[in-house]
């Protein structure tokens, strides 16, 4: 089994900024102020930051851009680019790093003027010379693709995907915080416009802005901090190609591994799992993830999300601020489950929150299905 130092280092500060419409800021000053609220969530300050990991879509160089715009002059900068999944795989670098003692303090920070920059969906992602020839809408398609996939060998249907966008949203009419809080049912995602078939637009996540960020430093000296500690109890993250054509089957991704990986690590199984945070860019990925991280078998997504059973009062709380396809998706969405996990297990998520919720499971996705990492973290019970 792989080394990883279980509990070793704990996220001690976890907030998020601009969600929604923040016209008139760039993508580097929503970070930055998430990245001053998380700090304050902890009682550091900027000087206290030795480890900078940031990802924004507008900036290659954001490591450099973003040390300079704070003002600090950290030992090791990040800029790793897997889309989605980047911030988890920051996680698991900075939890190394602080356990060998190379940093005292990391912060992970992201920001996106999305939606009052362009006004849709960017992607970092060019189609294949394979893909281009079908003239794909990127990333959409290739999501359309494994969806079409799984309703054919599964028997999965346009309706099992609406039960996932109708329970996003109905976390989403909890969360103050939540882009989109109107009433959506089933027939309104049933009768939505066809985006890519088998896709409508409700089965498609929100264009945002928005920033987040979390603050990082070893247990030990978590526990003299301001905040009640989250401590990492597992983490891995699987590549498996960069196209989704390059996939060798449509219905399984990275997921299965990546989340094999965290499970064993932190020694826990998925029934232990209190609350789980996937990163929903589709509602298909939904599906994919909780097949794939062990909460249902292969193939029974679609049945086991019916009747609301990963909504509000429902057998397993899935992305309860109402994910990327309710609460926010300002282009890259990872660092947010990472943040409403560290909400929930605080107990400090107000009308959404879980009770009892020790074990939080946080997963993301980058590429087209190309990229997974999944994160297990617990409070001080876990332990």
């Amino acid at each position: 089994m792989e080394r990883f130092p279980r509990g070793q280092a704990a996220i001690v500060g976890a907030a998020v900024y601009g969600m929604g419409e923040s016209a008139g800021q760039r993508s580097l000053d929503l970070a930055a102020q998430a990245a001053s609220r998380a700090l304050a969530d902890a009682g550091l300050a900027l000087h206290d930051v030795d480890a900078l990991f940031v990802c924004t879509p507008d900036d290659a160089l954001s490591g450099l851009s973003a040390a300079e715009y704070l003002g600090i002059q950290p030992r090791f900068t990040e800029n790793n680019r897997t889309g989605g999944s980047a911030f988890h795989s920051h996680v698991i670098t900075a939890t190394l790093m602080l356990e060998a003692g190379y940093c005292d303090t990391a912060l992970i920070m992201y920001g996106s003027n999305q939606r009052t920059a362009s006004g849709g969906l960017m992607s970092m992602r060019l189609p294949s010379p394979y893909e281009q020839p079908y003239r794909p809408l990127t990333p959409l398609s290739s999501y359309a693709l494994a969806a079409s996939r799984h309703m054919h060998q599964y028997g999965t249907t346009r309706e099992h995907l609406a039960e996932v966008a109708v329970a996003a949203r109905n976390w989403a009419k909890l969360n103050p915080d939540a882009f989109m809080r109107e009433d959506l049912s089933i027939e309104d995602c049933l009768n939505a416009r066809m985006v890519s078939d088998p896709l409508s637009v409700r089965d498609c996540c929100l264009v945002t802005d928005g920033a987040a960020a979390i603050v990082l430093t070893r247990a030990d000296r978590a526990r003299d901090l301001h905040s009640r500690p989250i401590y990492v109890l597992g983490a891995a993250a699987a590549t498996w190609y960069s196209g989704v054509d390059q996939s060798t089957d449509l219905t399984v991704t990275a997921a299965r591994e990546s989340g094999e990986r965290a499970y064993a690590i932190a020694g826990v199984r998925p029934q232990d799992i209190d609350v789980v945070q996937v990163y929903d860019a589709f509602t298909i990925n939904t599906l994919l993830f909780l097949e794939d991280l062990g909460f249902c078998p292969k193939g029974e997504g679609g049945r086991f999300v019916s009747a609301g059973y990963i909504g509000p009062g429902g057998g397993l709380p899935v992305n309860t601020n109402g994910g990327g396809l309710s609460c926010c998706h300002p282009g890259m969405y990872g660092l947010f489950t990472l943040v409403e996990s560290c909400v929930q297990l605080r107990g400090d998520a107000g009308a959404r929150q879980v009770p009892n919720a020790h074990l939080a499971l946080a997963h993301a996705n980058g590429g087209t299905l190309s990229s997974q990492a999944t994160m297990i973290l617990g409070t001080a019970q876990t332990l």
